[in-house]
């Protein structure tokens, strides 16, 4: 019997290799946030500089004189009567006497003159002084008493009365208390100015009024006339 010709099976495919299994994906890891930007650095402080040291040892300015920066007082008012008493405070003589105008008004016969000049032995106040020297005896014949009045010191006005051979006192009113109240001290800088005043033995003022060397002369020549 002719041969059965039996069909092979045909061989079984191999089964297909598995695909790899798909790895496992890590989950991808969070980006880590991105450290934040430095600060911009600050610029580095500018150094301070030393201060500098101050000279704690300051020159000692020489010492100024004091001068009393009150304005003078006016001038007492001509036909007014003053109290001696009271008036102008005490000066002194060139011999540094004590003395007010009130001893001098009442050792008077009819009161008294005081001329005043700014500075003794300087061309000005020799001139005047001298002019009162030269009318001394008509100006007292009239009973009135001359005085020369600064603010010089004693030694100052004795030698100023010495040097000029001058019949009469010379007051020295270094606190300008007398110069100030009737009314002929200076503005600025202190002193007397030149001038005169006139006070009779009733304390009745005749005159007071600043004035040239030949202009304070011929005021009390004026009132000697009055008299």
């Amino acid at each position: 019997m002719p041969m059965e010709l039996r069909k092979r099976k045909a061989p079984e495919s191999a089964p297909a290799p598995a695909k790899k299994a798909a790895k496992e994906t890590k989950p991808k890891a969070e980006p880590k946030p991105k450290a934040a930007k430095a600060e911009k650095k600050e610029k580095p402080a500018e150094k301070e500089k030393p201060a500098e040291k101050k000279d704690t040892k300051k020159e000692k300015a020489p010492a100024k004189k004091q001068v009393s920066s009150a304005a003078p007082s006016p001038f007492p008012e001509v036909g007014s009567t003053i109290s001696l008493a009271t008036f102008g405070g005490e000066v002194e003589t060139n011999d540094a006497e004590k003395t007010t105008l009130k001893d001098l008004v009442e050792a008077s016969k009819a009161g008294v003159v005081l001329f005043t000049y700014p500075k003794a032995s300087t061309p000005g106040c020799t001139k005047q002084a001298c002019l009162f020297r030269d009318e001394y005896t008509p100006l007292t014949a009239s009973g009135l008493a001359i005085y020369g009045l600064s603010n010089d010191s004693p030694k100052a006005n004795t030698t100023f009365k010495t040097n000029q051979k001058l019949p009469y006192p010379l007051l020295c009113d270094p606190a300008q208390t007398l110069i100030d109240a009737i009314g002929l001290r200076k503005a600025a800088g202190g002193g007397a100015t030149r001038g005169v005043f006139v006070v009779n033995k009733a304390g009745k003022v005749l005159v007071a009024e600043a004035g040239s060397p030949d202009g304070t002369v011929a005021t009390v020549q004026k009132i000697v006339a009055d008299l």
